[in-house]
């Protein structure tokens, strides 16, 4: 594992890119002048990029959110999230399970998450007792979503009803504008431990890598994943073979930061171990 000081040694080895969006490209606020910098020398140096997010929105909402960012849609060659994979699948379902939801959804989860079901022919229901099944894409609006307990009554009422459970992100926390909060990967977890039957779709479902491979129409030795959740972006890309690189000032920032602000090699490399995934470098952000 090469421990690097910045991406452009990587972005002379290969010639196509899956990037992550949140704790690489921004913080869920605000885009980080230097990975808005780094997009524009790979532009420049004629590399393709893919974005791969597990944000539970369509692609087109994440595009217009990226936009008000500062992130133009010239800075990259295609974008896939969860959400659009979600939204694929309710519309052609991939099998029975997906098949036999029903037409009635109870969300769990922010308004601004509801795109994925426009124009799609179900019917959002109050409460869980009305519905067919769960579409969850993380905390609403209406809790503290840094407070897992405050989400037990309506995980447990799905659970009581027999929902099925559709996770549209399958991260477990993010941290955003600086604060750490969970994502529905978490309350997807807790559902299956009250008994509940979860499908989740994004990383690392190897599933979610062969339209983005597709998109990018390069060899996958020519295709660098880039990452800053282990669990997730790396192990994801490594599932299928791809090689990744593990942004260290992220969801780990905290555990492997020193003191001086600079990031712990010995430490980080450790992590990785314990974890038997194993990027082929890391840097300490997406920066040139």
């Amino acid at each position: 594992m090469e421990h690097l000081s910045g991406f452009a040694p990587l972005a002379e080895r290969y010639s196509g890119f899956i990037l992550d969006l949140w704790g690489v490209i921004h913080d869920g606020v605000n885009a980080f002048p230097h990975a808005v910098e780094t997009l524009t020398r790979l532009r420049a140096a004629g590399k393709r990029t893919l974005l791969l997010s597990n944000v539970p929105r369509p692609n087109d909402a994440v595009r217009t959110m990226m936009r008000r960012m500062g992130i133009d849609d010239s800075l990259y060659t295609g974008i896939l999230t969860s959400g659009e994979a979600v939204r694929r699948a309710l519309e052609n379902p991939p099998d029975l399970w997906w098949t036999e939801l029903g037409t009635r959804v109870f969300h769990l989860g922010p308004d601004r998450d509801r795109p994925v079901l426009e124009g799609l022919p179900f019917v959002v229901t109050n409460t869980p007792a009305e519905a067919d099944f769960v579409l969850n894409t993380g905390p609403d609006d209406h809790r503290n979503p840094s407070d897992m307990g405050e989400f037990e009554a309506v995980l447990a009422e799905c659970a009581h009803h027999r929902l099925k459970m559709i996770c549209g992100n399958p991260d477990l926390e993010v941290i955003r504008g600086g604060v750490r909060v969970l994502c529905a990967g978490a309350l997807a977890a807790r559902y299956r431990q009250l008994g509940g039957d979860v499908r989740s779709l994004g990383k690392p479902d190897p599933a979610i890598y062969q339209p983005v491979l597709e998109q990018l129409a390069l060899p996958p030795r020519d295709v660098l994943a880039v990452g800053d959740s282990l669990r997730t972006d790396i192990a994801g890309a490594v599932g299928v073979d791809l090689a990744a690189c593990w942004v260290l000032d992220g969801i780990h920032g905290a555990d492997l930061r020193n003191p001086d602000g600079t990031f712990d090699s010995a430490r980080a490399e450790a992590v990785a171990r314990e974890a038997h995934i194993m990027p082929v470098a890391t840097v300490p952000r997406f920066t040139w």
